[in-house]
């Protein structure tokens, strides 16, 4: 049965977001080396260290988030179809948040697509899970695609985020967990809902 989010609000949806994150967070992901929480965690950890933008270390932090609210389930390495996940999540996150990291969320799959029709390199980067995933998902974009992509005024943002959606998925690091990011969190939302 698909959530109800209804009652979400500015003032709730970080907890909200942060308890996902404690009751199924530690849900496997995809079958790599991390769990979901990790995953997420490990990509705005990154961002973060890096010097990144608020935009980019909540984009990282979010971009999965709907593994958690499709009504789709979550993916499997036994699946023969895509869940868009990716959509799922974006239909939560554009109610609260700037356009960048709603289209961060969103488009981090098309991302994937983007990069390996335009860098031909960045298919060695994948894991296994992101290679199958990629089949279902409808394998590098076409030329017509590319041009559509290239379109997205938050294009770089979305590019960076992929990046990271790569990164994170080390077996061996440590990360702060979501209380850590929440303020951050936070701040998003309120930039984009207009301050009280």
């Amino acid at each position: 049965m698909k959530p109800d989010f209804s009652t979400l609000n500015r003032d709730n949806i970080v907890a909200f977001i942060g308890d996902i994150f404690s009751r199924r967070g530690g849900e496997e992901y995809l079958g790599e080396p991390v769990t979901m929480a990790e995953h997420m965690l490990q990509g705005a950890t990154i961002a973060e260290q890096n010097g990144m933008p608020e935009e980019i270390i909540v984009g990282a932090l979010l971009h999965d988030i709907g593994h958690f609210t499709s009504e789709f389930g979550t993916y499997h390495p036994d699946d023969t179809e895509d869940r868009h996940h990716e959509d799922a999540g974006a239909e939560v996150l554009e109610q609260f948040f700037p356009s960048v990291i709603t289209d961060c969320c969103r488009y981090h799959v098309a991302a994937k697509r983007y990069l390996c029709a335009t860098k031909p390199e960045y298919f060695n980067r994948l894991s296994d899970a992101s290679v199958h995933t990629l089949e279902l998902q409808g394998g590098p974009m076409s030329a017509e695609e590319v041009a559509a992509f290239e379109g997205n005024p938050n294009l770089k943002e979305i590019i960076q985020v992929r990046y990271l959606d790569e990164a994170g998925k080390r077996a061996d690091m440590e990360t702060p967990d979501f209380a850590h990011f929440a303020p951050m969190v936070q701040r998003m939302v309120d930039k984009h809902m207009g301050a009280s």
